[in-house]
């Protein structure tokens, strides 16, 4: 389970696959429910890529 400010790395990524490889925040507050399909938000530490949502299993 993930906490906000969490640093994780992107194994991949369906929303945007840029992301795959890189490191990241976790943004939410509270663990993520059905409106994003239980995925995490990941601000991205790249300056091209905006927020992504991430499925746990694609972070670690």
């Amino acid at each position: 389970m993930y906490q906000a400010g969490d640093e994780v790395q992107i194994l991949t990524c369906e929303d945007d696959p840029r992301a795959a490889g890189k490191t990241g925040v976790i943004v939410d507050e509270v663990p993520p429910g059905e409106l994003t399909q239980g995925r995490w938000t990941v601000k991205v530490d790249a300056f091209w890529i905006a927020n992504v949502l991430c499925h746990p299993r694609e972070l670690s």
